[in-house]
């Protein structure tokens, strides 16, 4: 394991630009250095390192992430930067990605043509300064085919690594293929959260579902007002995140996979999210979404909402059940001492 800043050097020189990018050789084997390029300003490949460079400066620069060392580890089409102790888990994001890249495109019929670089991050406390909310634990930049991750909360919480790192490597892949001005949040994060069994970006109880609450009360998010971004609220945050997964899955369970799949090709295309809806769909994409809330509706009845949360109601009534009786026992005990004092008296 050889450190980053060994891998790395990059400097320009005068009237040309020109980069040196010393990398690791395929694991197993010693690291070998590419030899000095120059290359015409402009070159993609030029292009590439370079904001790779600032990328990597940028994440090392910021305040605890320096206090130890990083890694570079670089392989199958990706690169990882992490500290010594997240080694075994960067391999496993390089030995999975060729796999998971295969499956994004079984799905899409798209390549992720990009080279993604990740960087897992030790310290929750610095992750936490680069996010909205304290639910998030992972996030993608797309523009910069960067992924970061939060590894200190993935063990403390039951999540799949693998699907996180698939829920970001699709929105690196949609923001490839689709304009970022075009591509809406709850569509963007249902697409993501549909394609990686169910996995986001945030921290989910699985135990309670704040959809269910918002189909009984029928306060519910209008989709609307979640194009350009979510709610920082951690409850608003949460049954945006439900909320976009539920009517991707609607849409899949109703029209079948290939009518989401026909929505994106639109939108790559260059059409908006209106018109691709309406032109898959023929009808509108409001129209598409009362559906949706209104079949929500109509499964959940008080009777069902009260149905997930049978094991908490009764956990809760034995709770008070048990209250209740250690109580009595307790007034039972204190009666008994006072007619025995009592007695006691009477006696004297």
């Amino acid at each position: 394991m050889i450190p980053f800043q060994d891998y790395l050097d990059v400097f320009w020189t005068t009237g040309q630009e020109e980069v040196r990018l010393k990398r690791p050789a395929p694991f197993g084997r010693d690291p070998g250095n590419i030899q000095p390029s120059t290359q015409h300003p402009g070159s993609n490949n030029i292009r590439a390192a370079f904001h790779f460079f600032l990328l990597c400066a940028f994440l090392l620069s910021v305040g605890v992430v320096c206090a130890e060392q990083v890694y570079l580890l670089e392989g199958n089409g990706m690169r990882v930067l992490f500290e010594a102790p997240h080694e075994p888990v960067a391999r496993e994001l390089v030995d999975s990605y060729p796999e998971l890249r295969e499956e994004l495109k079984r799905i899409f019929k798209w390549d992720l043509t990009l080279i993604p670089s990740v960087r897992l991050i030790r310290d929750s406390k610095q992750f936490q300064q680069w996010v909205d909310s304290p639910l998030t634990v992972a996030f993608a930049v797309p523009q910069e085919g960067l992924v970061v991750i939060d590894y200190s909360r993935m063990k403390a919480h039951p999540f799949s690594l693998r699907n996180t790192f698939k829920h970001e490597l699709c929105h690196l892949l949609l923001h490839q293929h689709i304009k970022s001005d075009l591509l809406p949040r709850w569509l963007d994060e249902g697409v993501a959260q549909w394609s990686s069994d169910g996995a986001g970006d945030i921290v989910l109880d699985q135990k309670q579902s704040l959809l269910n609450r918002a189909a009984l009360t029928g306060r519910f998010i209008p989709l609307g007002m979640l194009i350009e971004g979510f709610p920082r609220k951690d409850h608003d945050l949460v049954l945006a995140y439900e909320e976009s997964k539920s009517f991707i899955e609607h849409l899949v369970g109703i029209f079948g996979t290939d009518g989401v799949l026909k929505v994106l090709n639109e939108m790559k295309q260059g059409s908006d999210v209106e018109g691709a809806f309406r032109n898959i769909y023929a009808v509108s994409l409001n129209d598409l979404e009362k559906e949706w809330v209104h079949s929500l509706r109509n499964r959940m009845t008080w009777i069902t909402y009260l149905s997930y949360h049978l094991y908490d109601i009764l956990f809760t009534l034995a709770a008070l059940a048990s209250i209740y009786g250690f109580i009595r026992v307790m007034a039972a005990k204190r009666r008994r001492m006072k007619e025995e004092l009592e007695i006691e008296e009477l006696r004297n």
